[in-house]
């Protein structure tokens, strides 16, 4: 992981996006800590994935435990069948 100032980012650009692009996070500080990170698009998706995965397993696990209590509902086929045509 690196940290470059703005006015270093700006002179080198293509080296610090090469980094990136080649594993090595960036940070840039800011004032007032508002801090950003450079990374490339290949691990921001790896990211975003694995905040999704994350998500949806609370989801799973939020739903496991609503079936554990019993807070279900149950409908026979032929119920499920009319709320379809209504």
């Amino acid at each position: 992981m690196t940290i470059a100032k703005q006015m270093d980012i700006r002179a080198n650009i293509k080296k610090y996006f090469d980094m990136a692009f080649n594993g090595e996070p960036v940070i840039v500080p800011r004032k007032e800590n508002k801090n950003v990170v450079i990374v490339s698009e290949k691990e921001f998706k790896e990211m975003e994935k694995a905040k999704r995965n994350a998500a949806y397993l609370a989801m799973l696990d939020k739903s496991d435990e609503q079936l554990r209590q019993g807070k279900v509902v149950v409908k026979t086929m032929e119920e499920l069948e009319a709320m379809a045509a209504e």
